[in-house]
């Protein structure tokens, strides 16, 4: 089964920046549509954005235009959020998530993914 690992939380300030990574245990993570997802304590999980398949389109929710994006590195099979201007509000746990999906854009509800990383803290705060 796919595993996937998140890296790269930690304190922020506001209007810092970090980076997240999402490793995948098996090759071919490029076959994924994968979703960047984040729930802050008492909060629903939301989505943040999330990569097609093959064709890297991105899609990023309204709270993150402008200031996050998300990419792709097919050779070292893993998937980027790279976050800008960071706001007190970003803080939460940051998921990673999977679902193999070939030719349909990706989509933000968390029902369409299969699989799910352990999480990543991310806290902005001055």
């Amino acid at each position: 089964q796919l595993q996937l690992t998140e890296s790269g939380g930690g304190l922020a300030q506001p209007g810092g920046s970090l980076r997240l990574s999402c490793e995948a245990s098996v090759y071919m993570l490029n076959t994924y549509n994968v979703g960047w997802f984040r729930q802050a304590p008492g909060k629903e999980r939301e989505a943040v954005g999330c990569v097609s398949s093959f064709v890297r389109d991105t899609k990023v929710a309204d709270s993150a235009r402008g200031r996050f994006t998300i990419s792709r590195d097919n050779a070292k099979n893993a998937v980027y959020l790279q976050m800008n201007d960071l706001k007190p509000e970003d803080t939460a746990v940051y998921y990673c998530a999977a679902t193999q999906l070939v030719g349909r854009p990706c989509e933000f509800a968390t029902d369409d993914y299969v699989y799910w990383g352990q999480g990543t803290q991310v806290t902005v705060s001055s």
